[in-house]
């Protein structure tokens, strides 16, 4: 199911096997699995290397989020579109992600550039999220759709537990700043970028929100999705204090 095959030494071999054991996930392609810890920053400086886990993480974020989505539905009959949509944002959230990487120890096996190292890569809440999605988007393509679900739903249950009995830390300033403008102004927020500051591998963000004229911000963060959570919140406690 996938174009690429290529031998791993065997110190790397090693380290994929122990991961698989601890994370109870096997993989036919080992190295599939390891792509999806490869940042984009280990490419960009070895050319001969090309092969990052982009791909991997972009595929990885709607499979999990159709885990997660449908997890919901079948589980909560009772609760309307919008309950949903909250719990499930919070679980695919930033926060949540990060704290799965560190549970899986996903840290510990990411191949990363010179500068992403030094610069502490390796605890940046952005890059670990990515690494999971990444992971879930590998074993989906290495073993299909059922046992990622199964994958996905056992990783995912103490923050799932966490969310639903509202124990959680996260709050989605986003979803809730886009329910009160729509609510009371009929019309959405909008995000501006204003800028990046930084080499690649240690990159800012700055973004502001406007809603009506008036301008939040700006925020800044390690991700443009971070970034816009911090004017959204900013936004949200000028509105709503």
């Amino acid at each position: 199911m996938f174009p690429f095959k290529q031998a791993l030494d065997k110190q790397r071999k090693q380290e994929l096997l122990v991961f698989q054991k601890t994370a109870k996930c096997k993989f036919k392609n080992p190295y599939l699995l390891d792509i999806a810890f490869h940042h984009r920053s280990f490419s960009n400086e070895h050319a001969d290397a090309p092969v990052n886990n982009e791909r991997l993480e972009f595929l990885g974020d709607s499979v999990l989020g159709m885990i997660v989505a449908a997890e919901l539905y079948l589980a909560h009959p009772d609760k309307p579109e919008g309950d949903l949509a909250k719990i499930k944002a919070a679980v695919v959230s930033e926060d949540s992600l990060f704290s799965l990487a560190l549970a899986l120890h996903i840290d510990e096996y990411l191949v990363l550039g010179h500068g992403e190292e030094v610069s502490g890569g390796r605890r940046k809440k952005a890059l670990l999220a990515d690494a999971v999605e990444a992971l879930i988007g590998a074993f989906y393509l290495d073993s299909g759709f059922k046992a990622v679900q199964r994958f996905v739903l056992d990783i995912i249950a103490p923050q799932l537990d966490l969310v639903e009995h509202n124990r959680h830390q996260y709050r989605d300033y986003k979803s809730l700043l886009q329910e009160y403008v729509q609510k009371k102004y009929k019309i959405v927020p909008k995000y501006i970028l204003i800028g990046t500051q930084g080499p690649d591998h240690d990159r800012v963000f700055q973004v502001k929100v406007q809603i009506k004229g008036t301008e939040y911000g700006p925020a800044k963060g390690k991700s443009k999705k971070e970034a816009e959570q911090a004017a959204a919140e900013a936004a949200w406690q000028a509105l709503c204090p």
